[in-house]
Order: structure tokens, then sequence, then C-alpha cells
């Protein structure tokens, strides 16, 4: 039989063994995270935002800017000759890039909304080294903002996000609250909350397992990311930043998204009861408008138009 001294060494050794496998998964995840593949936008691209532009009577023109810490960043802009002074930025999801967004950007041209089209840093054509699901990009997206503002002069800027992309809006919503009206679909609620769901994703246990024995994992991983590359990533949290929001907000998450929880949007939610939140049942990760697209253009078009001001 083993001492109790012999019991706490073999004890203390198996937790140090534990904490250090935690901290390999923690950082391999975090570098992961922060280096996603970057889609090229392809000539196919091109040739269908070409298309769009033509069919709904839009100049369509590259355009960039830089970033507060000098990144480019790049993007298409949807302009209507005499529309009806309304335009909107269309953010898209994670590893992907602007064209990703063609088919919202189709829909609010057809309604008369010029649309901005950005490549989120370190997507697409824009610079960036790394991404930073808004610790970084909400700052982005008030420089874009205020360039759309000055270039067109629109008497409302809206904003729709898809996934990550939603994520970064709602969280830009702390640092620029001139936005008439916002969309964001099948947001995390936060870059922690997130990664529960991530590795309970990888070794399909759900996200109780990052919450628990996994949580030194998310602790290594969010320290080393601060060391590295001096990203917070507890500051990249959507929920926090709704909560503080006065800009009107429609969360849309579909029943049967099994990439992010619809958890994540209700607790988005429940930080501002003044948001509102629609959950199609059928309709996966940011696939409200596949599931259901006569009911998604019509809720969304409403948003938008219920709070566009004239001037």
């Amino acid at each position: 039989m083993k001492s109790p001294r012999s019991f706490i060494v073999w004890a203390a050794s198996l937790a140090t063994l534990w904490l250090a496998l935690c901290s390999v998964i923690g950082i391999f995840a975090v570098e992961g995270a922060l280096h996603p593949a970057r889609r090229p936008l392809l000539d196919a691209d091109l040739e269908l935002a070409l298309s769009i532009a033509a069919r709904d009577h839009a100049t369509m023109t590259s355009v960039s800017i830089a970033a507060d810490d000098g990144t480019i960043l790049r993007a298409w802009l949807f302009a209507i000759a005499g529309g009806n002074h309304h335009a909107a930025t269309l953010l898209h999801g994670q590893a992907d890039n602007r064209a990703g967004m063609l088919g919202n950007a189709d829909l609010l041209l057809r309604h008369g909304i010029s649309v901005l089209l950005p490549d989120a840093r370190a997507h697409g054509e824009s610079g960036g080294a790394i991404a930073t699901y808004g610790a970084k990009e909400a700052g982005d997206l008030r420089r874009w903002y205020q360039w759309l503002q000055k270039t067109l002069a629109p008497n409302c800027i809206d904003g729709l996000g898809d996934s990550m992309g939603a994520a970064i809006l709602l969280q830009a919503l702390a640092v620029e609250q001139g936005f008439c009206a916002v969309v964001a679909e099948s947001s995390f609620s936060s870059v922690r909350e997130a990664s529960y769901d991530r590795l309970g994703q990888y070794f399909q246990t759900g996200p109780w397992l990052g919450r628990t024995l996994l949580r030194p994992a998310i602790a290594a991983g969010f320290v080393y990311a601060g060391f590295k590359y001096g990203i917070d990533l507890e500051r990249a949290s959507p929920a926090r930043a709704v909560a503080r929001a006065r800009v009107p907000i429609l969360l849309i998450h579909g029943l049967a998204d099994t990439n992010l929880s619809p958890r994540h949007s209700e607790r988005i939610k429940a930080a501002n009861p003044d948001v509102a939140l629609w959950e199609p049942p059928k309709a996966g990760h940011c696939g409200a408008s596949a599931s259901v697209p006569e009911e998604y253009e019509r809720r969304v078009i409403a948003w938008l138009m219920s709070h566009f001001t004239t001037g």
C-alpha cells in the first residue's frame, strides 16, 4: 500500500503532466485559430461580382484603406447611383473572403442599398498576419465606417455579418455607435465560449469538455496569444459589447447550427433585452437564407428599412 506521501507525489506528477498536455493543446489550438486558411479571390469571384453589379445597376470598384496599425485592408464597393442614400457593410466568416457575401450583396442592392464588402485582416486580399476575432477587427470596421461615410455620405450605414463577421460587427458597436441597424447571423458570444465548442467538436464531446477537463488548455492558449502576439482574446466578446450597445440589433441563429450552438446568440440577447433574435428551426450555420429565403429577405430588409433615417 502506498504511503500518503507517495500518493501526493504521484498525484502531483499526474497533474503536472496533464497541465503540460493541456498547454500543448492550447498552443496548437490558438495557432490554428489565429492563422486561418486564406481563401484567395478567384477570377470566377470577380466575374460573379461584376455580373451582380451589372444586374443591380451598381458601379463596382476595388478600394483599400489603412487600419490603425497600418495594415492594408481591401474591399469591393457597390454603389447605386441615385439610390436611396442607404449603405451597408457586409462581413464574411472565418477562412472566407468578401466573395462569400455576394449573395447578401445582391439582396441588398436589389432593395436600393449600396454595399461595401471588405476582406477581414488575414483574409482574402487584406493584409495582416493573424486574425484576432474582433480584438483588432472592431477597429478596422470603425475605419471602414468612417471611409464609407466620407465616400458616399449616406443617410444610413447598416451592418450585416455572418459567423466571425457577425461577431466582429457586434464588437464594433463598442467603438462605433453610428450604425442605423445591424444584422448578425451565427455569431459566437465570446472567443472563450467558442473555444468550448471547438474543443468539443474536435473530441466529439460537446462543450462540457472545454469547460471542465480542458479548461487549462484554453487558459494556456489565451496566455500564449497574449505573450507571443500581444492579443487579449478575452476582449473578443460580442456579448460584452452588445450589453452596452444602443444600435438596433437583429440576431439570427438557426436551431440546426452544429458549428456554433444557438446558445451563443441566446447569451448575446440575454446581455441586452432590446436585441431581437430570430431562430429558424431548420437552418444550419449561416443558413437562414438557404433554409427560408423568402422569410430571410422579408425579415432582414424590414429590419434595415424600419430603422432607416432620411437624414
